[in-house]
């Protein structure tokens, strides 16, 4: 997660950064992993704020919706701190 991923799934409706406790969720911060549907994360690559991908653990069903050069772009390997994902 980056800062500007996190503000923009809010823009759109999908908060991740407040915490739910009665669903156990802690809210997400810049450096956190988590899995996003591929429509937020294309509507978030359309607004140039997208989020780095592991392509490793990125289900190939995805190619339905997002073109194989976007996930490309901002792919990375799987880093030894989740924080070395913020840019």
């Amino acid at each position: 997660m980056t800062r500007e991923f996190l503000e923009h799934q809010r823009s759109i409706g999908n908060d991740l950064s407040t915490p739910m406790p009665h669903y156990r969720f802690p809210g997400l911060v810049p450096g956190d992993r988590w899995c996003v549907t591929a429509r937020n994360w294309a509507l978030a690559y359309r607004d140039g704020v997208a989020a780095p991908v592991v392509l490793a653990s990125t289900n190939a069903a995805v190619l339905e919706l997002v073109p194989l050069e976007w996930l490309r772009e901002l792919a990375v390997d799987v880093p030894d701190s989740p924080g070395d994902l913020e840019p």
